[in-house]
């Protein structure tokens, strides 16, 4: 009598107390928001992207919740990842936008890299937008090419993205600036992006630079460095 006594007050706390699993969503939208974190930052912004994701990872991990709360608990987990992605995302464009708003220099034009880059299928040659700004002060943003060297250079060659600088192998023409600072200014030769301002220029005639296969056809005479 006692044992069976024993057995039904064992099977009465596991009916009080079932196991629950704990949502697997909601544990993946908190790795996904740690993950996503550098996308604060300008150079890491794609992977703001992956807060998107988890958003909705978190959004299925309260369904889950929601819908079978005898099966899966870590609800509260869930709406914690989904107010951390939801907070990088919308706090990750906007102080992005803001950057994007008032990184430009007074006095100085934006200049996308694309503009200045000949079209896949046709001639390596300096484009129409690349003439119109020659002459001009410009902003414009980039990669040091490893070839330029390493530590604090004054001189370098400038390259549209990371896969020109660093996987894509000798660049073409189109995708090359020659920078010189100005002022003893130096940049550090690193993966990070340039943000350059001074005066641009195309070189009447393509020059060859040291360590480069093809000539390049743009300069810049630099005034600011970040």
């Amino acid at each position: 009598m006692s044992a069976e006594l024993q057995m039904s007050s064992s099977g009465d706390e596991l009916t009080d107390f079932p196991y629950k699993a704990i949502s697997r969503s909601a544990i993946i939208s908190l790795v996904l928001a740690v993950v996503a974190l550098p996308g604060l930052l300008q150079d890491f912004a794609p992977l703001l992207g992956i807060a998107m994701v988890g958003i909705l990872v978190a959004f299925l991990g309260m369904r889950a919740t929601r819908l079978y709360p005898e099966e899966y608990s870590g609800r509260t987990v869930a709406i914690l990842g989904f107010f951390l992605n939801l907070a990088l995302v919308v706090g990750g464009i906007a102080l992005h936008t803001y950057t994007y708003m008032t990184e430009v220099p007074e006095g100085y034009t934006r200049v996308q890299f694309y503009d200045l880059q000949a079209e896949d299928n046709g001639p390596d040659r300096p484009t129409e937008k690349a003439v119109a700004a020659h002459g001009q002060d410009i902003f414009l943003k980039g990669y040091i090419h490893p070839s330029s060297g390493s530590g604090l250079l004054k001189h370098f060659v400038l390259v549209p993205d990371l896969g020109t600088c660093c996987f894509g192998g000798q660049p073409e023409s189109s995708d090359m600036v020659e920078v010189t600072l100005k002022g003893g200014q130096t940049a550090k030769a690193n993966l990070r992006k340039k943000k350059l301002a001074g005066r641009f220029i195309v070189n009447q005639a393509p020059q060859s630079i040291t360590d480069f296969d093809k000539a390049i056809f743009y300069r810049m005479q630099v005034d600011q460095v970040k």
